[in-house]
């Protein structure tokens, strides 16, 4: 195949990143239909959604699991193999856990060059050798759609594990990225190649979500810690309420957030007021309506649900340590704020004020 008749990867794609993940009612839905045997020492199942599971060693350690794949969402090989990496061993910095070693998850179609795939895949082992994991093996088959990601595989002390099911009353929520990459991406693959001279929204948000989306969440995992949260998610293919529900849900309280506080990605209004909106971050928006305590503008709503790739760490934290936790991750190149509060009301329920 010649180097003109190479497609662009997002073209073979039907969705981009994590906007291509089955949503949480589906998921729900689905899992009603399953049976899970329980085990003394697994101590995080796939009862809290959370993001890794938790599994009891001997030593008092335990171990952390995740794994995550998805369809490409940028065209440059390399790069869609780090924001795959980065992504998937995000769970683990969730769980308050120390990344170990990965197997990376291929599926690449026979007619594509295998010399893109090997582009993907160091680009992955740039992240890990960054992250200071290791990819150890996978496995690939072949596929309609290019596929890649990485099972992760972590390990903690057990009293130090971060779970969805641990916000209280009276805590702060700390975003540590901005939101917006599903608005970009889905931009992205519904408009003609980015050029040096191109002009428009999307010159200036789509390197400013490749810097979000490959930053790793380790350095924000490690100040979450210090400043003693007791509850963590990382934001991605739900959105941003979405997680924050699933959260809430576990710890059995209800959150507001300032959407004003939010950050978000430059440009990423303007790609939304033109009409780029993820079918992922649709059926969030859409599914919302069941959780959300009062009216917000469709607009507000449709970005506070944007699916994200590789997204931040949303924490609960003691009130009095939310300034300073900001303060530092801000002066390391993040995008974080305070964006709201665990609150006392029905588990799940998430109010949005202006």
């Amino acid at each position: 195949m010649s180097e003109h008749a190479v497609p662009r990867l997002t073209s073979l794609s039907h969705g981009a990143g994590c906007a291509c993940k089955l949503s949480l009612d589906e998921l729900t839905r689905i899992l009603d239909h399953v049976s899970f045997p329980g085990h003394p020492d697994l101590l995080v199942g796939p009862q809290t959604g959370d993001d890794a599971a938790v599994f009891r060693q001997p030593d008092g350690r335990v171990l952390v699991a995740t794994t995550d794949f998805f369809t490409p969402l940028v065209d440059d090989p390399a790069t869609w193999g780090r924001i795959a990496a980065a992504n998937a061993v995000s769970d683990v910095y969730a769980m308050g856990a120390t990344p170990r070693f990965a197997l990376n998850l291929v599926g690449w179609p026979r007619d594509l060059p295998f010399e893109l795939l090997g582009q993907v895949l160091q680009g992955a082992v740039d992240i890990a050798a960054d992250a200071g994991y290791l990819i150890a093996g996978g496995h690939s088959i072949d596929s309609v759609e290019p596929l890649f990601g990485q099972v992760v595989i972590g390990d903690a002390r057990e009293d130090a594990v971060l779970t969805n099911a641990g916000a209280r009353p009276g805590q702060a929520l700390v975003l540590t990225k901005a939101i917006g990459t599903g608005i970009v991406t889905t931009a992205l693959k519904r408009s003609e190649p980015l050029r040096s001279d191109s002009e428009g929204p999307l010159t200036q948000a789509y390197p400013a979500a490749v810097a979000s989306m490959t930053r790793l969440n380790r350095d924000a995992a490690e100040a979450a810690v210090a400043a003693g949260a007791t509850a963590a998610t990382d934001v991605t293919g739900f959105g941003l309420l979405g997680h924050l529900n699933r959260l809430t849900t576990a710890s059995g309280v209800a959150a507001v957030i300032h959407a004003a506080d939010v950050p978000i990605l430059p440009g990423v209004q303007d790609l939304l007021a033109a009409g780029f909106v993820p079918g992922g971050s649709q059926r969030n928006a859409d599914q919302a309506a069941r959780y959300l305590d009062g009216e917000i503008d469709d607009t507000t709503r449709l970005l506070l649900a944007d699916a994200q790739t590789s997204g931040g760490l949303l924490l609960a934290l003691p009130a009095d340590a939310a300034d300073d936790i900001v303060g530092g991750l801000r002066g390391t190149g993040h995008d974080a704020a305070v964006i709201g509060s665990i609150t006392d009301g029905g588990p799940g329920t998430i109010r949005v004020a202006a």
